[in-house]
């Protein structure tokens, strides 16, 4: 299988896998997560905003890697500032990506969780 030519020829994707350093114990700690893909940044929202292991880890650390059928991808996140076009943009994608297919309603989840986004290197790799 070939390398993706960039990180947006992934979007339609279910899933990723989000790896952040553990804040106390330095180990890697691997997720797996919905996303979004738009302008090369990749998008994720926190149900329990900045409650969540992982926020908490890319507070501390924002070096990220994300892996999307088999390609890895090296980043850096960060919190999406909150009440910016970049924020309801975030929430929009991450809703009309999966809201569709979920047997639930997803429009609380929209409006209360917290955008992290990911900004990517150039390259892919295996």
């Amino acid at each position: 299988m070939s390398s993706p030519s960039s990180i947006s020829d992934l979007a339609d994707g279910q899933y990723c896998y989000l790896t952040t350093t553990g804040r106390v114990s330095g180990l890697p700690r691997e997720i797996e997560i919905w996303f979004g893909i738009a302008e090369s940044k990749l998008y994720m929202l926190s149900g329990n905003r900045d409650r969540s292991n992982w926020v908490r880890n890319i507070s501390k650390n924002p070096v990220v890697t994300v892996r999307i059928a088999g390609s890895n991808y090296s980043g850096t996140a960060r919190v999406v500032e909150p009440e910016t076009d970049e924020d309801a943009m975030a929430r929009r994608l991450l809703f009309e990506k999966y809201q569709p297919d979920h047997d639930g309603d997803l429009t609380e989840w929209r409006g209360s969780a917290l955008p992290i986004a990911v900004e990517f290197e150039q390259q892919a790799h295996r």
